[in-house]
């Protein structure tokens, strides 16, 4: 198939897991609906919300695990070792759940199909030579069933790279996020840095044809060689390397003219600082103060649903529905972050109910001082962030 082929760059969104969303983040912006009594309960953590909170300015990061002894392992894996196949998963299962989420931008998706790609790998675990590239064979074998992924999907053409054109966009939390730094015993794992998962980018990633998307992503975000992705997707170097500056060429059109500096991998203290004063704001349903945060072309998009709001015009009128007469109850939000930006979780406390039920996230995009971006999500990933269905009146 050709890489630059235009039928290769219509497709459709998958299913989400669970039919419609759960608690709407629709009902604010005209006075109709109000979220779903009792929420997502089973299997949420308790949070300490103050904890939450000083561990967030501080930008604390779990301690990273040891990788052990890989080479015994895959020669055992490749042996026919079901244990030793298993310690290999666990190992290189977020990193390739990271891979097939750039590739598809869907959360839900990518899990599916890293547990699609370990099924292959245990089947094909004879073709594996041996040596140190068991890491890039699993690559190639997440990649081509994410590309199988997609030639499954209906056909739908995407053409903008806002989120509220790609409905099946989801976050990633920083909290897994965190779970592939390079470690010395991983010298080849690659840290996921912002540039390469920030929404504006996986939306971008989201107009590329499948093999455009997978030769960028193997190139500019794995450090892959020409020969080594062209192998990887069978392709003579030549195509893949067209395939590569089309790709190239479609990302500068797409991403944000006003970047900010990449050498971060997590939010910075004065984004950190945005965050807070968003919150409160929110939190006193302060119209006033929500607005002074935002810049005048700000943008806000809440997929899957597909509206669009442009310009702090547009917004001001948002918000202003979000905290007016329309909206009964009152909110508490609990900083976090998804895709190495600051995000806030928003639990809404309804008239006569007992608690603070998960309601939506906020993921915001920051250029300068001020809000440029908040993609609002639901509240279906909150389990995926650590975060409870519910939070005390206390």
């Amino acid at each position: 198939m050709n890489p630059d082929s235009d039928a290769d760059s219509d497709v459709e969104a998958p299913a989400r897991r669970g039919g419609p969303p759960g608690p709407g983040i629709l009902w604010f912006m005209d006075g109709g609906g109000r979220p779903a009594p009792g929420g997502r309960e089973g299997g949420m953590p308790d949070i300490d919300e103050s904890a939450a909170v000083a561990a967030f300015v501080a930008g604390d990061e779990p301690a990273a695990v040891a990788a052990g002894d890989e080479l015994a392992a895959v020669a055992a894996a490749t042996a026919g070792d079901e244990s030793a196949f298993a310690t290999l998963v666990r190992r290189h299962e977020r990193e390739l759940h990271v891979h097939c989420y750039r590739m598809l931008g869907s959360f839900e998706e990518a899990e599916d199909v890293v547990q699609e790609t370990f099924l292959r790998a245990w089947d094909k675990r004879g073709t594996f030579e041996g040596g140190s590239g068991f890491r890039a064979w699993l690559y190639r074998i997440a990649t081509n069933a994410c590309l199988d992924a997609l030639r499954r999907r209906s056909r739908r053409p995407v053409t903008s790279s806002s989120p509220s054109e790609v409905p099946w966009l989801q976050p990633y939390p920083d909290r897994l996020l965190n779970e592939i730094a390079p470690r010395e015993e991983e010298p080849d794992a690659v840290a996921v840095d912002r540039e390469t998962i920030e929404l504006a980018f996986l939306a971008a990633v989201q107009l590329l044809p499948p093999r455009q998307r997978a030769v960028l992503i193997l190139r500019d975000v794995l450090g892959w060689s020409a020969g080594e992705s062209a192998e990887a997707l069978d392709l003579t170097v030549a195509s893949a390397n067209s395939a590569l500056q089309r790709a190239r060429a479609t990302m500068r059109e797409q991403l944000p003219r006003r970047r900010l500096d990449w050498s971060t991998s997590e939010p910075s203290a004065e984004e950190r600082d945005l965050l807070l004063r968003f919150i409160d704001a929110h939190e006193r349903a302060d119209i006033a103060a929500s607005i002074a945060l935002m810049r005048e072309d700000i943008r806000v998009t809440m997929p899957p649903h597909p509206f669009l709001y442009d310009g702090i015009e547009a917004v001001s009128g948002l918000v202003a529905n979000a905290f007016g007469p329309a909206v009964e109850g009152e909110w508490r939000l609990v900083p976090t972050s998804a895709n190495r930006q600051p995000t806030a979780a928003s639990y809404l406390l309804a008239p006569g109910d007992s608690c603070y039920r998960a309601f939506k996230l906020d993921v915001l995009r920051v250029e300068g001082d001020k809000v440029a971006e908040i993609t609002t999500f639901d509240a279906t990933l909150f389990p995926s962030f650590g975060l409870p269905a519910t939070l005390p009146l206390s």
